[in-house]
């Protein structure tokens, strides 16, 4: 019994040394954190838990992981396990895990084969992909920065690790799917890439040529007319396209004509007015936009029928509108323009059920029943900025903040992001001082600038005095979480915006100066002059509105199809209980004097 006690003993102390042998770290590596990478992927390439990660790099639970940050991996003693390999498993392929938003397209190109050839490989995901499945790939080579290591899989009963290819992929390029019968002049002639540029980005292409579903690396800025969707170029939803017979649409459009202002009878004092900028205008130019809507979808076999009411800017006119007419026969009712009274019609049970559409203003409409916000609410854009400069950002660089007293809100929120950025007070008058300005940007980092304001003078004032900073020793990058319309105005240098890279987001991709397109002249050709803003808004929705009721024949079904462009605006409905929210919006910057988009 006692020598069973000392034995026990002596097993209690080796499983304890071995224990705590496991526990301690041999040594530690370094880690530069890259763009995109997760705290799930960095423990599984070191093969580390996340407690683990945490203990040596107590940043992480007060910041997360931030790009370029530099961690302390534990190096644990190796404990040698045999694993018996699966059965009738060819030795050419790997274990692979679905990483959480991933895509054929992207782990084909990662393991150097086509969408096809994936497919053959897993016969099951030809309906599509799921986090955490677990796919056969091809076991290949990839080279790191320090050697060429192999892919190795390594299984047992509590653990799958697998190495990915992660390091191949790199955002700052565009990827194009090749599709049937696409060569060289094609792919060239659709985004303006040549067979040089295709075969140096890609090596094995003039070994193995051009084939249908293979995935190539382009240069960023190529993309023709397609968009980028998760950095592979795709085509664009064209419901124009998609329309095979003829259709009849009916719209009602409530506008605040206010007709019976205007004294037709003094012929001066009508031209002054509807010279000046007002209700008589915006309406006016609105409509012209619903009218070369109408007409160009006529010649599409879309026939449009307008019923056009003059709500006079008044809630009593809109309930005797609402009250002495029949709405039931209309597909939908395009107005009021102005919040209130159109927030007063979707309280009307005569139009309940009926897709009642908020045209124009950027103030927001109560959401109820079959309410369609057109626009782009500020609260989103704002939020899509946030997640870019938070994923763009490096937290090192020298990053300020002006903000002026009516954002102190939004700077409370910036300073969370970014808890060590200096925050940029301007004077009573909204102005900069510039020696404080001088100051506060420095020579040894980039300077990362967000300015948040909406008023013209410190908009004014901080962009010419942060241009002003521009030198070969000081780099200054100017961005904003909300471009208001005051950033229209033709007194704001574009040559300064264009000097800071100013970067935003925003509701609509404003045509390049100086330049007509066939939209543009047709406008001209019917209405004498080229279409301000709110015409365009107006063709843009119109069209929109019109195309999803003619393809899908029932407009509550709209959150189901996809992104739309037309000349300045993009689409893309959500669906809040019977209500829809427009989340289309563009990622754009400055660059010398041309409005560029960027990668969402």
């Amino acid at each position: 019994m006692k020598k069973n006690k000392i034995l026990f003993g002596l097993l209690l102390i080796c499983g304890i040394f071995f224990s705590t042998a496991q526990e301690i770290p041999v040594k530690f590596l370094s880690h530069k954190v890259k763009k995109k990478e997760t705290i799930f992927g960095i423990t599984r390439k070191y093969n580390v838990t996340e407690e683990q990660l945490n203990e040596y790099n107590p940043l992480l639970k007060k910041v997360g992981l931030r790009k370029r940050m530099m961690l302390r991996i534990p190096v644990y003693p190796k404990i040698v396990e045999k694993v018996t390999p699966p059965p009738q498993v060819d030795q050419r392929t790997q274990s692979y895990i679905v990483k959480p938003k991933e895509t054929k397209w992207r782990i084909a190109y990662n393991f150097q084969i086509t969408i096809p050839q994936l497919e053959a490989l897993n016969p099951k995901i030809k309906k599509g992909l799921k986090e955490g499945q677990d796919i056969r790939v091809p076991r290949i080579q990839i080279q790191t920065e320090s050697r060429t290591e192999s892919l190795t899989v390594i299984q047992s009963e509590t653990q799958t690790e697998t190495n990915t290819l992660d390091s191949t992929w790199d955002s700052t390029y565009n990827y194009y799917k090749v599709l049937s019968k696409e060569g060289y002049y094609r792919i060239e002639k659709k985004i303006g890439v040549t067979k040089r540029v295709l075969d140096s980005l890609n090596p094995k292409l003039p070994e193995e040529g051009l084939q249908v579903g293979m995935i190539l690396r382009v240069p960023g800025d190529a993309r023709g007319e397609l968009k980028i969707q998760d950095d592979l170029l795709v085509e664009r939803l064209s419901l124009l396209d998609s329309i095979k017979e003829a259709k009849e649409i009916e719209l009602a459009i409530l506008l605040p004509f206010k007709a019976k202002e205007i004294e037709y009878d003094s012929i001066e004092d009508t031209k002054r007015l509807l010279q000046s900028r007002n209700l008589h205008t915006l309406s006016a130019d609105f409509y012209s936009g619903v009218l070369l809507a109408a007409d160009t979808l006529s010649h599409y076999g879309i026939s449009v029928k307008l019923n056009v009411f003059d709500t006079q800017n008044s809630i009593a006119k809109v309930n005797e509108i609402v009250n002495t007419n029949d709405f039931s026969k209309r597909d939908a009712i395009l107005g009021p323009l102005i919040p209130t009274n159109f927030d007063y019609l979707s309280t009307k049970l005569q139009v309940r059920k009926i897709p009642k559409v908020a045209p124009l203003s950027t103030n927001s409409v109560a959401l109820r029943e079959a309410v369609y916000q057109s626009v782009t609410s500020k609260k989103f854009l704002r939020k899509r900025m946030y997640e870019y400069l938070d994923k763009t950002l490096n937290r090192e660089d020298n990053i300020v903040l002006v903000v002026d007293s009516l954002n102190r809100s939004v700077e409370k929120e910036l300073l969370e992001l970014f808890p060590k950025a200096t925050v940029l007070r301007p004077e009573k008058s909204n102005y900069l001082l510039p020696d404080l300005v001088d100051s506060l940007l420095v020579d040894s980092l980039p300077n990362k600038v967000i300015l948040e304001s909406q008023d013209f003078s410190l908009i004014s004032s901080a962009s010419s005095q942060m241009s002003a900073q521009q030198s070969a020793l000081r780099s200054v990058q100017l961005f904003t979480t909300y471009r208001s319309n005051v950033y229209e105005n033709t007194n704001l240098s574009l040559k300064q915006l264009g000097d800071l890279k100013f970067t935003y987001t925003t509701d609509r991709l404003p045509h390049k100066l100086g330049e007509y397109n066939s939209f543009q002249n047709h406008y001209i050709s019917l209405f004498g002059k080229p279409p301000n803003r709110t015409a365009n808004r107006a063709y843009d929705l119109t069209m929109d509105l019109i195309l999803r009721k003619a393809y899908s024949g029932n407009l509550k079904s709209t959150d189901k199809i996809g992104e739309t462009d037309y000349q300045e605006h993009r689409f893309l409905y959500s669906k809040q209980n019977k209500s829809f929210q427009n989340t289309g919006y563009f990622l754009l910057q400055h660059n010398d004097y041309e409005i560029v988009e960027l990668k969402k």
